[in-house]
């Protein structure tokens, strides 16, 4: 008995069938999937990152945007829908059903079990071949541990690692500095 065939579909299916939808997938180059509920911890860091940033963009052109907001990849012929997106600038956003933009500058995704091989490594595969991005932020929901992703040039990325309690984030493309304590504020971690 052979594996079970994979069915792909196009960009334009996958945008149909997903506005119809009433839970959230991603597409890969072909290939829906679906996407896992969170833990309250990686809803407690989502929720940080949305305060201590969004207060902080207040006024400056850039804006923090949730989990609903789906990213086009034309490049890699994909759609993701990352934990926190900050776009500056004007959105540029794929159709007029404006739900899915282009021009992401930082993406935040956080890690769980379920998720982490696939937002450590695929992921950022499909991110790096977005022009406008310039940071890709992932953030650990069972430790505090962060990797900072950040664009040298077209396809040179540097990556720092960040463990210790009393870091201090830099987030380079908004000019902001977000401490452990603010990002895993009341996170109860395993």
């Amino acid at each position: 008995m052979g594996a079970p065939a994979i069915k792909y579909v196009s960009a334009e299916e996958y945008l149909v069938m997903e506005r119809e939808s009433t839970t959230k997938h991603m597409y890969l180059d072909g290939r829906i999937i679906a996407m896992a509920g969170a833990s309250l911890a990686h809803n407690y860091i989502v929720a940080n990152l949305l305060r201590e940033i969004g207060g902080f963009l207040k006024g400056k052109g850039c804006r923090i945007n949730p989990s609903d907001l789906r990213i086009s990849i034309p490049s890699a012929n994909s759609y993701t829908y990352p934990d926190a997106t900050i776009i500056c600038g004007k959105p540029e956003m794929e159709d007029d059903k404006f739900d899915t933009a282009k021009n992401p500058a930082v993406i935040f995704e956080v890690l769980s079990d379920s998720t982490k091989e696939h937002d450590s490594g695929d992921k950022f595969f499909y991110y790096q071949r977005i022009p406008s991005l310039q940071e890709y932020i992932v953030i650990d929901s069972l430790r505090k541990y962060v990797a900072i992703y950040t664009r040298q040039s077209t396809d040179l990325w540097k990556i720092q690692n960040f463990e210790d309690s009393n870091t201090i984030l830099p987030i380079k493309t908004i000019d902001y500095k977000l401490s452990f304590d603010d990002l895993y504020f009341e996170v109860e971690l395993k």
